[in-house]
């Protein structure tokens, strides 16, 4: 007799960033090949040249570097409820209680980024 084993799937088994601005038409998996071959660095650094060009190459007067750290928590939050099954799971991963993890989860809005809008269902 041998015995099968059970997926588990959590209420976050359907998150991923990818699949989301896929169907959103905001990214492609060659984009994401070629983005793939960037350090994080490279992609953040790029990023900001990019945005600073709809200013005319100046960013005079937005407090990037204040708003950075909100900006790697919020993606964080997000890649960590991609890649983990459940909030709980997510949570360990972080290194960070439940309650503190679903603290952080409610000040940057991460769970309602996944939910489809009436208008993609």
């Amino acid at each position: 007799m041998t015995w099968k084993k059970r997926k588990y799937h959590g209420k976050n088994a359907h998150y991923s960033l990818s699949n989301k601005l896929k169907r959103e038409n905001k990214t492609t998996d060659d984009f994401e090949i070629a983005l793939n071959k960037l350090s994080l660095e490279e992609v953040i650094g790029l990023k900001l040249e990019l945005a600073s060009k709809m200013f005319g190459g100046k960013c005079f007067g937005i407090p990037i570097y204040k708003s950075m750290r909100d900006i790697v928590n919020d993606a964080v939050l997000k890649y960590a409820l991609s890649a983990c099954r459940t909030k709980k799971e997510a949570a360990r991963f972080l290194g960070l209680s439940s309650q503190n993890f679903n603290k952080l989860l409610k000040k940057y809005n991460v769970e309602t980024f996944f939910e489809e809008t009436k208008e993609n269902t």
